[in-house]
């Protein structure tokens, strides 16, 4: 696990966190990081909600100077067409954030559909074993709820793994921390997480 050091020097957001590399997402960063490289001066970006995908692609954008479309399959086809030609035309990179490639997308412009088509796609992938409990950490932190050291892990070990499964464990440890008014061990964030339907009874000894 990396805490973004991401190429290229990027800067980190002013109000977030850094960005959290591990093999779930190392692939795109990795992408990203050689833009100039690209064979079109474009780019789909797709992941799951919550998967830090609109920040990589605000840092991104903050360092290339790259028109970011965030919901790509929602834009306005006739905008996405000339960006991806002005991108071309300026060599200045084009990404589109988007939750499915645009092989999925119903496209009614065929200009547009032949370009999308030759458009490199970069997926950021569901949480990993290093990124689950470091992500718990970093939004526990940002929240300022103290946690005991073996909780993200033990946290990690029984929640889905899917980033809107973190970002549940979370709000449930937050409301817990206000409740108690403690640090959360692993007692209370089973009971909070059992009582937030987080994870179910039979999966807490496990």
């Amino acid at each position: 696990m990396t805490q973004l050091a991401l190429p290229l020097d990027w800067p980190a957001a002013q109000t977030e966190s850094d960005f959290i590399v591990t093999p779930a997402n190392a692939d795109a960063v990795r992408h990203l990081g050689h833009w100039s490289l690209w064979p079109v001066m474009a780019t789909v970006l797709t992941g799951p909600r919550k998967s830090g995908r609109s920040f990589l692609g605000r840092i991104f954008a903050a360092r290339s100077g790259a028109t970011l479309f965030d919901g790509g399959e929602r834009a306005d086809e006739e905008q996405l067409f000339h960006a991806w030609n002005r991108a071309l035309a300026e060599r200045r990179p084009l990404l589109i954030i988007a939750d499915t490639p645009c092989s999925q997308w119903d496209i009614a412009l065929p200009d547009l559909r032949s370009r999308l088509a030759a458009t490199p796609h970069v997926a950021i992938g569901a949480p990993d074993d290093l990124l689950i409990p470091a992500l718990l950490e970093r939004l526990l932190a940002a929240r300022a709820v103290s946690i005991n050291a073996d909780v993200p892990d033990w946290i990690a070990r029984r929640i889905e793994r899917t980033y809107i499964a973190v970002h549940r464990a979370v709000d449930a440890l937050d409301q817990a921390a206000w409740a108690t008014r403690r640090r959360i061990g692993i007692a209370v964030a089973r009971e909070a997480l059992i009582r937030s339907n987080v994870i179910e009874d039979s999966r807490v000894f496990e």
